[in-house]
């Protein structure tokens, strides 16, 4: 009886050391917690665009008919928002949270409606990695033409050439697009990192042709940035949200070439933190640094005179990468940060929102604001061609991204698959 006793006993610590084997080589991504997650995705990145929408364009740095170039501050928030570069104030009478609640409808915007695309085109087309041809389609299929369809700079750029028989990423070639370096690809390629979770240079891959189809040189490397950022959010951490996302964008930001204004923009706006500057005073200099003396070979786009570079990739990633430090991972206070900042403050107040969004997770946003939000939207706002009259819900928007994931590693095999998981292996 004991020779038996010690035989199951030997057995069992050997199975209890494989348990623990396998537990420690893989990261746990429940299926489940992600769709919720991703669902949070969509309510955090709506909430922030339509916050940010509030100041775009009140305060771009420079004195013209209808701006100041005296930057709004943390006082102003709550306070009157004034009117902005084209003296109009549509989305709000005060700088506020703005979100849609229960039995309403989040309404799209050029934020959030080119990923919406693409995430409907993966799924239609049935591969993780588009073609030119099947963008330019999808563009010409979900975009209006005419005057006002929501596209700007060099997504309007890209979408007229198409129209012209243009493919990309021939749709970015400078000799064509002389757009290629504004803020566009930032706000259409994030969703990528989501479809590769852990894997941020397979994400990077998945994003390649989407970014190129608006940017090029600098403006494309910032969206690889954001790529990353969102493919490393996507792994679960015990981390607080602070380090978390201080760990992720210091990976991210190593694989930027250090000779390029990118990185030294990050890494003015990182040291100035550190060094106990405000937000104000980091992106006041910001503003002197690059906007106005053009530091680190940063130029200003020739084509953007009307507001001076203000839809420009470089000083929007720079405003962007001020609420990213200064935010340390708080949703509420990255937004206004971001709303606060200045120039296009609804794309990098969306980035973030989605970011963050993903990580806290829809039921926790609610929980935070003590809204039950609504989780149905409105493609159809901006853009066209979709089911349902372009009424959508996240549960289901969240469904088709955990889709994607599943079709990409049945094309990668990035992840083993147990019960609803996926395992992410640790050393890879």
């Amino acid at each position: 009886m004991k020779t038996i006793n010690i035989f199951f006993i030997c057995c069992a610590l050997v199975l209890l050391n494989s348990c623990s084997q396998t537990s420690n080589d893989y990261i746990e991504i429940s299926k489940n917690d992600y769709k919720n997650q991703l669902h949070g995705f969509w309510l955090g990145q709506c909430i922030a665009n339509w916050t940010g929408l509030i100041t775009e364009m009140d305060k771009i740095g420079f004195d013209t008919a209808n701006t100041s170039s005296e930057f709004y501050t943390s006082e102003n928030w709550g306070t009157q928002d004034l009117p902005n570069l084209w003296g109009s104030n549509n989305h709000s009478q005060n700088i506020d949270f703005i979100y849609a609640e229960r039995d309403s409808l989040w309404g799209a915007d050029d934020d959030t409606d080119i990923e919406y695309i693409y995430q409907e085109l993966l799924l239609a087309n049935k591969t993780p990695t588009l073609s030119g041809e099947q963008i330019k389609n999808g563009w010409l299929k979900h975009i209006k033409a005419e005057e006002e369809n929501y596209l700007w700079v060099s997504n309007q750029t890209a979408f007229d050439l198409m129209g012209e028989g243009v493919v990309p990423p021939m749709t970015s070639d400078p000799e064509l697009n002389s757009n290629f370096n504004m803020i566009d690809a930032q706000l259409t390629t994030e969703i990528f990192g989501f479809y590769a979770p852990g894997y941020p240079e397979i994400a990077v891959d998945l994003a390649h042709l989407p970014i190129r189809t608006t940017a090029r040189e600098e403006a494309a490397e910032i969206s690889e940035f954001y790529v990353r950022l969102y493919a490393l959010g996507a792994v679960p951490s015990d981390q607080s949200p602070k380090d978390r996302i201080f760990g992720m964008a210091e990976e991210a930001r190593a694989k930027m070439d250090d000779s390029g204004y990118p990185a030294k923009m990050y890494d003015f706006v990182k040291s100035n933190y550190h060094e106990g500057k405000t937000w104000e005073q980091t992106r006041d200099e910001l503003h002197l640094k690059y906007q106005i003396n053009q530091e680190d070979n940063y130029k200003m786009a020739t084509t953007d005179t009307i507001c001076q570079g203000c839809f420009a990739a470089g000083i929007n990633f720079g405003a962007g990468m001020i609420s990213y430090f200064y935010g340390e991972g708080n949703f509420k206070e990255t937004v206004k940060i971001g709303a606060l900042c200045g120039w296009d403050s609804d794309n990098p107040t969306a980035t973030w929102g989605g970011l963050l969004g993903f990580m806290y997770g829809a039921e926790q946003l609610s929980a935070d604001f003590g809204v039950d939000f609504s989780n149905q939207f409105n493609i159809h706002r901006t853009r066209q061609g979709f089911k349902n009259n372009g009424i959508d819900t996240f549960e289901n928007m969240a469904d088709k991204g955990v889709q994607i994931v599943e079709m990409v590693n049945t094309n990668f095999q990035l992840y083993e698959e147990q019960d609803e998981k996926w395992l992410l292996p640790k050393e890879k």
